[in-house]
């Protein structure tokens, strides 16, 4: 927790970093779908690209060095040697990604996107902020001047298959619940058509303003009961199996009819747009922006070897559904105290079935470990205690509606008065950098960021994932975002302000599609991309490299571990598909165990391991 703040004069040094790694430079190698985004985000944050003066050559992997500090490294692999995950795809398959992701489908379906390896270079990226962070609180290896990396081991290791593990966390803690899913999951979801051939995505979080909008559209009144309760639940399900009339109904509207419908019911909808119109006003923003808040003296206390670097710090978190409890989940993994700020009652996603020992198996995998505080935020009272809490905390993060904070005087330059030290975080929808936006939940902004066109190979319509792909994207953005204002903190004494987004995770995840298309070349991936093979009891998927070469065999007659034998027999690279999460437990192909929490429910493997 924090010391009490000094305040003093908010007169930047003449040394003082702007970025948090100013003055650090960096390299990177590694698998080039994942170093891809750790250099563009350590270059972003004011890292420069090492002098080819031999001191970080020969690494084998990221390091940075320089600023005062000793060099922190990582390295990062697509998992344990011999497992068979040799890339994206076969990381997909073997992790459940493609069975989650194919849900809607009724079969697995590979992205069409290095989602994998993009979230971890962001968990990458983390680690090494996060041992920055450790070491300027004096932690283990003190700062002191570069020396040459070679030799020791890594400081952060990171695996893509546990990234995959913590994408699906949600999804495989329900196959340990004591009880069924509230929707059995079947195929089936938006986006919905109109009469004049526009795709376009719901959305609402109010049954009544569901409701409305269809009975504005004259859906039979059973069709609107019975879609509620599975459209409700397609963020927890990915898939949302409603009846099949509410797409016939849109087809006899006209895209303005439908938009007036919207408008009068208080639901939203929003047309899904292409890769190439995200390209075309695409502004190139950093994914997360820091700006300095406050002028105290950050005192904190120093890291306890061999604790994790942020022993010792306190997070505040009050967060919703999975964007803000997700990153402060990781902050806690990293060893800071997290309390969540919960409304009198608690949260009601406690409750959200299926359970696991009385709690949502689903919320465990998100907030285990926490702490709580039941504070009522719209009275008086309830906002002087959340100031007490913050004049103690290093952090504060919330993803509340845009304007809320403000409105109750709970924003940064508030907190900023009883707390000068603190790094107030937000993780938000849109990041006002959309003209007119629909409201900034994981579908919409997949629909209005041309996401739902690059997760689909182009023999496909574009179809948002119902995984709730950037609602955990942009978790990790959070995280980062606020290590980096840590970090920043650290280094130039003051409190900083930290805002991510929905739209910058879209961004980060987006970036090669959105080069192909800004140079005119198609930007979504061919027909039958990362497509599974159908063997006679399962699934199997070919790496990137060897599915050309695999489709060529018929295999559907064959059992898994034949046709995985055949394709290997060739020099091809190959996997099995994991359909049943609850399988993953004893997976011998991934890096690190699966366990069980003290109420029973999986708990996923750490992302990142510290040496």
């Amino acid at each position: 927790m924090a010391s009490p703040a000094t305040t003093h004069t908010a007169v930047r040094r003449p040394l003082e970093p702007a970025r948090p790694l100013d003055a650090l430079r960096c390299h990177v190698d590694g698998p080039p779908a994942v170093t891809a985004v750790v250099a563009d985000h350590l270059r972003r944050l004011g890292a420069l690209p090492s002098d080819e003066d031999g001191q970080a050559r020969g690494a084998g992997g990221i390091t940075l060095h320089g600023g005062g500090f000793a060099p922190v490294t990582a390295r990062t692999a697509w998992g344990a040697r011999g497992s068979g995950i040799e890339d994206e795809a076969t990381a997909q398959a073997a992790t459940g990604v493609m069975a989650v992701h194919g849900r809607r489908h009724g079969a697995p379906r590979g992205l069409g996107v290095d989602y994998l390896a993009t979230a971890t270079g962001v968990l990458t990226v983390q680690g090494l902020l996060a041992a920055l962070v450790g070491r300027a609180r004096g932690g283990p290896a003190p700062a002191g001047p570069p020396r040459h990396p070679g030799g020791p081991a890594p400081h952060v290791s990171t695996a893509v298959d546990r990234t995959g593990l913590l994408t699906v966390s949600q999804y495989l803690a329900a196959t340990g619940a004591d009880e069924p899913e509230a929707v059995e999951p079947a195929p089936g979801g938006p986006p919905f058509t109109s009469a004049d051939g526009v795709l376009f995505e719901l959305e609402t979080l109010d049954p009544g303003d569901w409701a409305a909008f269809w009975r504005a559209l004259e859906a039979p009144a059973d069709a609107l009961r019975a879609g509620w309760r599975p459209f409700q639940f397609r963020y927890a399900t990915a898939c949302a199996p409603f009846p099949v009339v509410l797409h016939e109904v849109t087809r006899l509207h006209p895209w303005e009819r439908i938009r007036q419908a919207a408008g009068a019911s208080g639901a939203e909808v929003c047309r899904l747009r292409t890769l190439a119109e995200r390209a075309g006003e695409a502004d190139g923003a950093d994914p997360w922006t820091l700006a300095p808040l406050g002028a105290g003296h950050a005192a904190t206390p120093p890291v306890p070897a061999p604790g994790p670097p942020l022993t010792g710090l306190t997070v505040l978190e009050a967060g919703r559904r999975i964007q803000a409890p997700l990153a402060a989940h990781l902050l806690g993994l990293l060893g800071a105290r997290v309390i969540r700020i919960e409304p009198p009652g608690g949260d009601p996603l406690r409750g959200m079935p299926p359970a696991c020992d009385g709690l949502s198996a689903r919320w465990l995998a998100l907030n285990r470990g926490k702490e709580a505080v039941e504070i009522d935020i719209k009275s008086p009272a309830g906002r002087a205690g959340l100031r007490e809490l913050a004049s103690e905390a290093d952090v504060f993060l919330h993803n509340w509606a845009p304007g809320k904070a403000a409105e109750l005087d709970l924003d940064a330059e508030h907190l900023a008065v009883v707390n000068p030290s603190l790094v107030y975080a937000y993780t938000g929808g849109w990041a006002d950098r959309i003209a007119d936006p629909p409201m900034g939940t994981d579908f919409m902004v997949q629909a209005r960021t041309g996401v739902g066109e690059a997760v689909h190979p182009a023999d496909e319509p574009p179809v948002p994932s119902l995984m709730t792909l950037l609602d955990l994207l942009g978790g990790l953005h959070g995280t980062e975002a606020v290590l980096a204002g840590l970090l920043l903190r650290e280094r130039t004494g003051h409190g900083v302000r930290v805002d991510s987004s929905l739209l910058g995770a879209a961004d980060t995840l987006l970036a090669p599609a959105l080069r192909r298309a800004a140079r005119g070349e198609d930007p979504r991936r061919p027909a039958g991309f990362r497509h599974p093979l159908r063997t006679s009891d399962g699934w199997i998927a070919p790496s990137d490299a060897s599915a050309t070469a695999a489709a060529a065999y018929d295999v559907r007659g064959m059992c898994t571990e034949d046709a995985l034998d055949q394709l290997r027999s060739h020099g091809l690279t190959a996997t099995s598909v994991t359909t049943d999460l609850s399988d993953l437990h004893h997976d011998p192909r991934l890096s690190g165990p699966i366990g069980r929490d003290t109420h029973g429910a999986p708990a996923v493997p750490d992302p990142w391991s510290f040496a």
